[in-house]
């Protein structure tokens, strides 16, 4: 088979028509009119069907009322001004959102980086978030063009999971103080104890009680206003803006007096990073910074777009790219000082949910965003912040979501206790320590179940045997310690390790079987050792041991042509309709040798005759060592599936 066929690859020009011009593989070109139709629009690759333009138009501004609170309330929990999460949103809209890395995925300042970019700016200044941001984003670029962008995908789903409850649930404790109007203590421990002081103190002034009021208002219509008997049209509007309406409009009536958002000029907000701050790049914690930026901006966009990916049937996502485009777009908003980007899950169900088809929708929402905080910023200031709270304390929750975890408990609990020690660690310590944390005890929880080894005992007339299948490594070593000590010990003259069944076998194991072997045969017991045959198709091979005190005859495994394998010597409850499966032995003086082979001492030994309920070898056997060496021949067929089962069950 060729290269090509086996690969999957298709032609050039198949992968031209496909890519280039938005066809299917193989499939004709489209005319010139409708590529510059779509050069116009920025959006090359992706054809617009009639309908799709009005479509894409309307998912925008969707998308576009969806973002802007977002955009504001991320900006405002990560003590930052308002304007920098816009500029962040309009970034995400027309540098990332024009990328071809993504179809419908949309981009801006995530609630995830929240709580990571509040302690970075509490510990190193506004002024060094560009500069972090901005090598994050050029080590995103770098990953992408080195195509690391799927590993980031080898990740278990636990970690990920526990890695969003242990941002959502820190982040809702925070929001708990401005949607008071207070301000939160410090970190999440702090936060969560200071929730009675918070009540108190918020029942006891009716200024914070009305803005909790607007807060919680804002809470119930995100998760009620899809169910309420509302008109579809009406229903179509975000939950989000609808809350910020009634924000506004409550904060205008006589005698309230609740704290609003302080805007400044779009504009004059950005602030390029200068010589004093590329010099902080020689701080170990800068550095620190921008790896952790690096790794959770990229685990989390690439994770949206796998869950972005199942609630369409449109183009998939291409990992590599769509991390280049991510980069590309934290760079931007480095150099403009303004906040970290990543894709957004609450903004791509909104565009999917709106019935986006191209690039077009998420590009234009970035145009929005640019146009109402240039054009409209006095708007922006009349926006209660306990509602841009709610809205964040909402987002905590979809984030924290808390039916996961009895879900995990049933399908799994090794991998629950994995998801839990990873939220309760980031709570504990911050985000980097509680994912390299919940990585370390996920590998520990695959390893456990990788080294999965049956060992059965059992004794027979003068024969202790001990029969292991499986995965043997260094974590099952006390088990392989306790048979091995137990065949050693049950008296009999001869033991039998079969080994033939194991499917791994790692240093630690090999190793101390075959110490055991050693020292039982210098004790003069008779000990035969069966190890893990060759891969399928590999030769055939066998293990010489004496007859005598147990000592080696030669030291070597033989390899022996591959024909048809020995004839079985009868191991009990391992024989099956008839046939063997196991690995055979049969002892040299006691065999029955049918036609002749010329020995190593220039006495004749015979092949071994055929049986009546196995296959014989064809050819003459190799010549053996001596009337005193014991040959085992090693069947390396694989193992009829039904076997497999019972010998494993």
């Amino acid at each position: 088979m060729s290269g090509m066929h086996a690969r999957g690859r298709v032609p050039a020009h198949g992968r031209t028509a496909g890519r280039e011009y938005g066809g299917t593989a193989g499939g004709p070109p489209e005319s010139r009119e409708s590529r510059a139709a779509q050069g116009i629009m920025g959006l090359a690759g992706a054809k617009l069907p009639k309908g799709d333009l009005g479509t894409d138009i309307t998912a925008s501004l969707v998308v576009f009322l969806v973002a802007l609170p977002l955009c504001i309330g991320v900006a405002v929990a990560s003590g930052v001004p308002a304007e920098l999460g816009i500029i962040s949103g309009v970034i995400g809209g027309l540098v990332v959102g024009v990328a071809r890395g993504s179809t419908l995925q949309v981009s801006g300042p995530a609630a995830g980086l929240a709580a990571l970019v509040a302690e970075t700016v509490l510990e190193h200044g506004v002024a060094m978030l560009g500069v972090i941001v901005l090598f994050a984003g050029i080590l995103q670029i770098v990953l992408g063009l080195i195509k690391l962008g799927r590993w980031f995908q080898a990740i278990s789903l636990a970690v990920v999971q526990g890695m969003l409850a242990g941002i959502g649930l820190p982040l809702m404790f925070s929001q708990a103080y401005p949607m008071a109007d207070a301000k939160a203590p410090g970190v999440p421990v702090e936060n969560m104890l200071g929730i009675p002081g918070l009540l108190a103190d918020t029942f006891a002034n009716p200024q914070a009680l009305i803005a909790a009021g607007l807060g919680i208002v804002t809470i119930a219509l995100s998760f009620l206003w899809k169910s309420l008997p509302l008109p579809e049209p009406v229903k179509k509007i975000p939950a989000a803006l609808v809350a910020v309406g009634i924000g506004i409009a409550v904060a205008a009536l006589p005698g309230v007096d609740v704290k609003t958002l302080q805007v400044g000029n779009l504009l004059a907000s950005v602030d390029v990073p200068g010589a004093e701050q590329f010099a902080g790049l020689a701080d170990p914690a800068i550095i620190t910074a921008i790896l952790t930026f690096t790794v959770i901006a990229s685990a989390e966009s690439l994770f949206t777009a796998a869950a972005v990916d199942r609630m369409h049937s449109g183009p998939r996502t291409r990992y590599n790219t769509e991390l280049i485009a991510q980069g590309a777009g934290n760079t931007v908003a480095g150099i403009l000082g303004a906040l970290p980007i990543t894709a957004v899950v609450a903004r791509s169900s909104a565009n999917v949910q709106a019935g986006a088809k191209t690039r077009l929708s998420r590009a234009l929402h970035g145009l929005w965003l640019l146009a109402f905080a240039l054009l409209l910023p006095q708007v922006l200031a009349l926006i209660p912040i306990s509602v841009l709270a709610g809205v964040l304390i909402h987002s905590g929750w979809k984030l924290f979501s808390p039916g996961e975890f009895p879900k995990m408990w049933r399908q799994d609990r090794g991998e629950f206790a994995v998801m839990t020690l990873t939220t309760l660690v980031i709570v504990a310590t911050a985000l980097l320590e509680g994912v390299l944390f919940g990585l370390a005890a996920g590998i520990v929880l695959a390893a456990v179940r990788m080294s999965q080894t049956v060992i059965r005992q059992h004794l027979e007339e003068d024969t202790a045997k001990v029969v292991m299948a499986g995965n043997a490594t260094f974590l099952r070593l006390p088990q392989v310690i306790e048979a091995l000590e137990a065949a050693a010990a049950s008296g009999k003259p001869r033991i039998r390790l079969d080994l033939t069944g194991v499917t791994h076998l790692d240093h630690a194991c090999r190793n101390q079987v075959e110490e055991f072997t050693a020292q039982q045969r210098e004790r003069g017991l008779r000990v035969e050792l069966l190890m893990p045959g060759p891969a399928k198709g590999a030769q055939d091979t066998r293990t010489e041991t004496s007859g005598k005190g147990g000592e080696t005859a030669s030291g070597r495994t033989v390899p022996l042509p591959r024909r048809r394998p020995a004839p079985a010597e009868d191991t009990g409850p391992l024989r099956q309709d008839g046939a063997d499966w196991s690995a055979p032995a049969f002892s040299g003086p006691d065999a029955d040798w049918g036609a002749s082979a010329p020995s190593a001492h220039g006495s004749d030994r015979q092949a071994p005759a055929s049986s009546a309920t196995g296959p014989h070898w064809d050819t003459p056997a190799p010549s053996a060592p001596g009337p005193d060496a014991e040959w085992f021949y090693l069947d390396t067929r694989p193992l009829p599936e039904e076997y497999a089962r019972s010998y494993l069950s």
